[in-house]
Parts: C-alpha cells; structure tokens; sequence
C-alpha cells in the first residue's frame, strides 16, 4: 500500500465523516471505496483486513487502521495536530472525548422513528447547551486564545467545528448565546483547506436523507429507532 490514504466505508457521513475533516484539514488527498452493498462489506471482513470485522477502516502507511480514535489520533499525531507535549495531548483528547457521548446521538439521529425525532432533537439541544458548548465557551474566553489548546491549530479544534456544524443543523440559532465559539466558528472555517473542505462538490458527505438511511440500513443490517430502542447505545460497527 502506498500514495493517498483509503477510507473504506458508505457513501454518508457516520463515523468516518470525522476521519475526512481531518485528513481535509491536514491538506492531505484520499481516496474513498465505498460500500453499495452488504455483500461488498461482507467481503472485506473475509478479507481479513478488519480486526474487529467494523469499519471505519483506513488503508495508511502500510496499515489497516480501525477504530476511530485510532485512526484520528494517528493522523492527528502523523500531521501535527496533536499539541506539542503530553499535558497538550491530555487537554486535546479531554476536548474531543467529551463530544462524542453528543456526536453519537446526532449521527443516529436519522435513524430515529418518526415519531422520536423531535425528543431526540430536543436532547440534542437541551444537552448542548447545559453540557457541552459551555465548556468550549470558556476554553476560548481568555484574551488572544484562538484555539482550543496551545497556540496552534489541533484536531480538537478541528472535530469541534464539525461538532458545531452538526448541531446548528439540529437546533438553528444555537450558538447565540455564546460569542466566542461564534468567533472560533468564523475564524476556523475560513482556514483555506477548510474553507475549501466546505465548499459543494468536496468529500463531505451532507446530512444522511431518506435515502442515505435506507442504505445505510440495508449495508449495515440496521434498524430505525436504534438510538431509542437501545438507550444510546451505539452500534459500533456504523
């Protein structure tokens, strides 16, 4: 293996939308072979490549990389993205840990029965505002912080734009009661790689529709209503 990485997954966002903003951040170009089928993803696992038979995977460097944290933090570390010593890396994966208990509603979200959609929505706000951007507010409230860690641009600063995107699309307006991450948005997204990852034709993948779901569904053997049927537990293997 050798040249641009490959991310092995379908052609939505799920748990490898994370693994492009990074990549697209780092200016780095990949490839994506994406599932169509379940027969398709049935075939990679008899491959052998996937250790615990669940993509996201990763071809890099010569490795199959799975997990998401895993591969993130190789990237992170790979593209210098990771702080500059351990006490930054410990703030950066307390940053980025903490929104993924509210990452993982949001991208379940879609797969909601009709009829829990507007509680699972009202989650998402509610937690979002007593929990989560709190804490990303104050973390850029000092004079002349920019990011979230350090002086220098982080993965945490990275996926937390993602995070702030993703829940505007849940609740609009969301960020008027913090200032400062209204600022972090506006001076993030204009960074040329992610200005450029932003604009249409990009390998960000949109919100999942009603056809992003079906398939979805049939590639991974899912089922509508996960989130609610199992309490927030999430699925790995999407």
């Amino acid at each position: 293996m050798s040249g641009k990485p490959i991310l092995h997954y379908f052609n939505g966002r799920g748990r490898m939308e994370s693994v492009r903003w990074l990549l697209a951040a780092a200016g780095v170009e990949f490839e994506e072979r994406n599932f169509e089928t379940a027969e398709q993803r049935e075939n990679l696992i008899k491959s052998g490549k996937l250790m615990y038979q669940q993509v996201p995977m990763v071809e890099i460097d010569g490795m199959y990389l799975v997990q998401t944290r895993a591969i993130l933090r190789y990237i992170a570390s790979k593209y210098n993205l990771y702080g500059k010593d351990l006490k930054e890396q410990a703030l950066i994966d307390m940053y980025v840990e903490g929104m993924r208990d509210l990452y993982d509603i949001i991208m379940l979200q879609p797969l909601c029965l009709p009829q829990d959609r507007k509680e699972t929505l009202r989650v998402i706000a509610e937690r979002a505002n007593q929990r989560f951007l709190p804490v990303y507010e104050k973390a850029l409230k000092d004079p002349g912080k920019n990011y979230l860690v350090g002086n220098q641009l982080s993965w945490a600063d990275i996926l937390l734009l993602e995070f702030i995107l993703m829940v505007e699309e849940c609740k609009p307006g969301i960020l008027s009661a913090f200032p400062k991450l209204q600022e972090f948005k506006a001076r993030i997204s204009k960074l040329p790689r992610i200005q450029k990852f932003l604009q249409p034709g990009s390998q960000r993948k949109p919100p999942m529709d009603d056809q992003a779901v079906e398939e979805a569904t049939k590639i991974f053997n899912l089922e509508k209503g996960l989130y609610v049927k199992h309490k927030g537990v999430i699925l790995a293997d999407f």
